[in-house]
């Protein structure tokens, strides 16, 4: 019996990123193993951005790439894919799965069908994200993303984001419970999605295999450090006030919807809440909550330090 490729609904927003479009259109068609359908937004582009999609629209073939439209014209990076998700939901039934795609990128050609393989066809919400190998602007190799080693679960997503939005895919649960929920104003649409499946019970599965060339240029919305180092740098000079901001908002939105969550989340968000409301030295004894951590002893030091004093 000959199994059908599984098919996957990519979402795309762009804003102005012509310069950049041509080669991620053309890793997208070079993808081997699936059977995929664009759906894209423009997010109030200057450029020639929505030019190069209908023209790679008109070459594709009909069907195979869809402007969503009255999503609005300005909403942001984060709300701009969410709006893409919540257009793309109803329509389900004519995938099985969903991925996310950065303007810049360029994706390697095995990417959808590794996503797919790991999601596999199981019940219950479960969210796929990857390595990725760290390029310039002109695709020069400049390293590796961090490994992911552990917190892929609730609540060490808490402390970090470890799902890289342009390797996201999702499965239909995941979809459907993403939708459901309203996000924290604060998280990135990757952040959150993840959140709220791991909150969820979901399943998180992190692949060590790098699926995209992600590019590093000056107009990166978030971008990545290579090394420990460099991202314990920024850290620091973001300081406490800022990601304790974050998750206070993802905490509050979080507990605004405890039917999406797991009796363990929902308690888990509760301690931390309560917690926060303390001054320092009654903080301490959430910091035990098991898995409350990062991925390194390091980062882990300095998210407790920020826990109690932001």
């Amino acid at each position: 019996m000959t199994v059908s490729p599984p098919r996957v609904a990519v979402l795309l927003s762009t804003f102005d990123g012509a310069r950049y479009l041509p080669a991620q259109l053309a890793s997208l068609a070079a993808q081997d193993g699936v059977r995929w359908v664009l759906y894209w937004r423009d997010d109030g582009s200057t450029d020639t951005s929505r030019a190069v999609l209908e023209e790679f629209a008109a070459g594709i073939g009909a069907g195979r790439c869809v402007r969503v439209a009255g999503l609005g014209e300005r909403l942001g990076a984060a709300a701009s894919f969410l709006a893409l998700l919540r257009a793309v939901a109803p329509l389900l039934d004519a995938a099985d799965l969903v991925a996310f795609a950065d303007q810049d990128d360029v994706w390697l050609p095995a990417k959808l069908r590794r996503g797919a393989a790991a999601l596999g066809t199981g019940d219950g919400p479960a969210l796929y994200c990857a390595r990725q190998v760290l390029v310039d602007a002109t695709l020069t190799p400049i390293g590796l993303s961090a490994p992911m080693t552990r917190g892929l679960n609730f609540p060490a997503l808490l402390t970090q984001n470890i799902a890289s939005g342009c390797t996201v895919m999702m499965n239909r649960d995941a979809v459907r419970l993403a939708v459901r929920s309203h996000p924290s104003p604060a998280a990135l649409h990757d952040w959150w999605c993840a959140l709220i499946v791991a909150g969820a019970g979901g399943r998180i599965l992190y692949d060590e295999e790098p699926v995209v060339l992600y590019r590093q240029h000056a107009a990166n919305l978030v971008g990545a450090a290579p090394s420990i180092l460099r991202r314990g740098m920024a850290a620091l000079r973001r300081g406490p006030g800022v990601f304790m901001g974050i998750m206070r908002q993802n905490l509050a939105a979080l507990a605004a919807q405890p039917e999406l969550l797991s009796d363990a989340a929902i308690a888990q968000v509760t301690l931390l809440r309560a917690a926060l409301a303390q001054p320092w030295w009654r903080r301490l004894p959430a910091l035990c909550l098991p898995g409350l951590r990062r991925q390194t002893a390091l980062e882990t030091l300095v998210f407790r330090l920020w826990f109690l004093l932001g």
